[in-house]
């Protein structure tokens, strides 16, 4: 007969979890199940410690005079712009309209902006200007001057030595290095014209940004008189792609300039995770052989997380649940998840978070909206369906990835209607950041960074794709210097659409992206990596911050209002070089440039 024989389970229990870890670790490499949970919540402020940025200046006296001319065309369709670009960087400022306003006293200003290109209406009121900056004021010109008589008499107080009435083409621009970041290299213009009055400077002027052709035309210089200073801006173009380089402008009047940002970088992956995308796959299929599905798991994804590891990029993904086009509120599960979970679990691992993009990619607009030949897009039948998908693309994100948050909305196309934006604050709470674009275009949901009144935090892209073309480049660029951010979206369809370069190939694509990705953190190394959410946090606090300042023979102090926990601010130390710093730290970005990272509402920073 056989002997019993027994087994002592602790023998086999080694094995057993050598095992569980293995299936495991396979499950992780399968799914990319993350460990820990979506904690970007916490960098949001609450209702009552945020304001807007009108709240915030409501009470800070103004100490900027901008005169513009609403009867002047260049005057009256720059004067928005301006107003934007002032308040971003919470410079209290009166606007006197010329054509039906008198001009205050210039003493009771620290500084005049001038926002028209014609001077004869000002008259006399130019000469007094400019007596006041010799005795002790600043002034900007923003706008390139046009040769007239009250120019002819006051152009050498602008550092003007000899002039014409020529005016040059603004191709491209040249930074001189130290003036702003990114310094150091020429920048396409996109559609150039003869925008630059063709001017010879006094040798005592100090330019810097010319035209990056042979002549050099000089576009921004900054000249002293008497015990004042005046700067001139001279390309003579207001597009809001250009707001960082009249900021930079701004910051050269008197001994120090100052101003709240943002200091964020968030890269978005629009439409991701979601169903494979559709599309023309010729060129995935002549460059790599295999269908689009397996490009993007094979290729397109190991890529875009060698370059989230490479710079420490937080990708937000905001998902889509499928590609049909039903608008009458009838939803229907996406059956197949695995795509999603696959790529959604692993971007979490990350350090990323996944946002809505839609039920489908249908934008929520009613059938009062005619896109004509702009789009093929179905509007929505009525609120209860664009509501309906709302719900159903919650729910399914919710069962997907129950343990991280999700906050982010990102409008199909960049397309909202006022009342679905209004929707969406109303009867969904959870979304704090609506994501569309910064720039105008026709349907499309224009933004600024900022908070809105009714809470929510607008989050507007300001550039996109991997073509990464002259006009993406000049808004980095401009956008460094204004808000201190970047904020990039990637489809990836783009490798399946010739208008957004397909036909250039996916390796291509994916060099030119990395390229500049290098170019961004060497231009601004200290920029911190946020998802879209954590953006929204810091966004909160460059609305709710304001900035005043005081100077004595020895040291700076900047008085915060509105200051809760942190705060960033980009300073320009135009004379006495900074010391030790009580309040917060400094680093230095470039030239006279720091980036002021405050702990306290008071900041004193003492002058070497």
């Amino acid at each position: 007969m056989f002997k019993k024989r027994t087994f002592k389970f602790t023998l086999i229990l080694p094995v057993f979890l050598i095992l569980v870890v293995l299936a495991v670790g396979l499950l992780i490499e399968r799914n990319g199940i993350s460990y820990y949970s979506d904690t970007s919540d916490s960098y949001y402020l609450s209702d009552n410690q945020v304001k807007t940025k009108a709240e915030a200046l409501a009470n800070v006296s103004a100490t900027n005079l901008l005169i513009y001319d609403s009867s002047n065309e260049t005057s009256a369709s720059a004067i928005d712009n301006f107003k934007q670009i002032f308040e971003d960087m919470k410079v209290a400022t009166t606007y006197v309209d010329i054509a039906n306003e008198t001009v205050p006293d210039f003493t009771t200003f620290d500084t005049v902006v001038i926002l028209t290109p014609d001077l004869e209406p000002l008259g006399e009121t130019a000469l007094q200007l400019m007596e006041w900056v010799e005795s002790g004021g600043n002034v900007m010109f923003a706008m390139t001057l046009q040769k007239d008589d009250v120019v002819s008499i006051i152009e050498h107080k602008l550092g003007v030595v000899n002039s014409s009435y020529t005016y040059a083409e603004v191709a491209e621009v040249s930074i001189k290095n130290g003036f702003m970041l990114g310094a150091g290299q020429d920048y396409n213009i996109d559609e150039p014209f003869e925008s630059a009055w063709a001017v010879e400077l006094d040798d005592n002027a100090e330019v810097y940004l010319t035209t990056g052709d042979d002549s050099k035309i000089p576009l921004v210089w900054e000249y002293d008189l008497g015990s004042g200073r005046v700067v001139v801006d001279n390309f003579g173009i207001y597009v809001k792609a250009m707001r960082g380089f009249y900021s930079a402008s701004y910051s050269l009047l008197g001994d120090v300039g100052v101003y709240p940002v943002i200091n964020s970088a968030a890269f978005t992956l629009d439409d991701f995770p979601s169903p494979v995308p559709s599309g023309d796959a010729k060129y995935i299929t002549r460059d790599y052989q295999m269908t689009v599905s397996d490009f993007y798991t094979n290729v397109w994804w190991p890529n875009m997380v060698s370059l989230a590891d490479k710079y420490g990029i937080k990708y937000t993904g905001v998902i889509i649940e499928n590609y049909e086009d039903d608008t009458t509120g009838s939803t229907e599960r996406q059956s197949d998840s695995s795509r999603f979970t696959y790529f959604g679990n692993m971007l979490l691992q990350m350090g990323g978070e996944i946002g809505y993009h839609g039920y489908n990619h249908q934008p929520l607009m009613l059938s009062d909206t005619d896109y004509g030949d702009a789009f093929s897009y179905n509007t929505w039948t009525s609120d209860t369906a664009i509501e309906k998908s709302l719900d159903e693309l919650m729910d399914f994100t919710e069962n997907l990835f129950p343990t991280s948050e999700h906050l982010v909305y990102v409008p199909p196309s960049n397309i909202l209607s006022a009342e679905s934006r209004a929707l969406l604050a109303k009867d969904y709470p959870n979304i704090k950041v609506i994501a569309s674009n910064y720039f105008s275009e026709e349907f499309v949901y224009e933004q600024e960074f900022e908070l809105a009144d009714d809470g929510i935090i607008e989050e507007p892209r300001t550039t996109s794709g991997a073509i990464i073309d002259d006009y993406t480049k000049l808004t980095m660029v401009s956008e460094l210097n204004m808000h201190y951010v970047s904020h990039h979206f990637v489809h990836p369809d783009d490798p399946l659409d010739v208008d957004r370069g397909a036909k250039l190939g996916w390796a291509q694509l994916y060099k030119n992206l990395s390229k500049q990705m290098s170019w961004l953190y060497k231009t601004a190394p200290s920029i911190r990596n946020m998802t879209e959410s954590q953006m929204g946090g810091a966004i909160q606090r460059f609305s709710s911050i304001t900035v005043e300042k005081e100077e004595t023979d020895d040291f700076y102090q900047f008085n915060l209002g509105n200051f809760v926990d942190e705060a960033y601010l980009m300073v320009r130390f135009n004379s006495d070089k900074p010391s030790d710093v009580t309040g917060g730290s400094l680093e230095l970005l470039t030239g006279n440039i720091y980036l002021l990272h405050a702990t306290s509402s008071t900041v004193t920073i003492a002058k070497k």
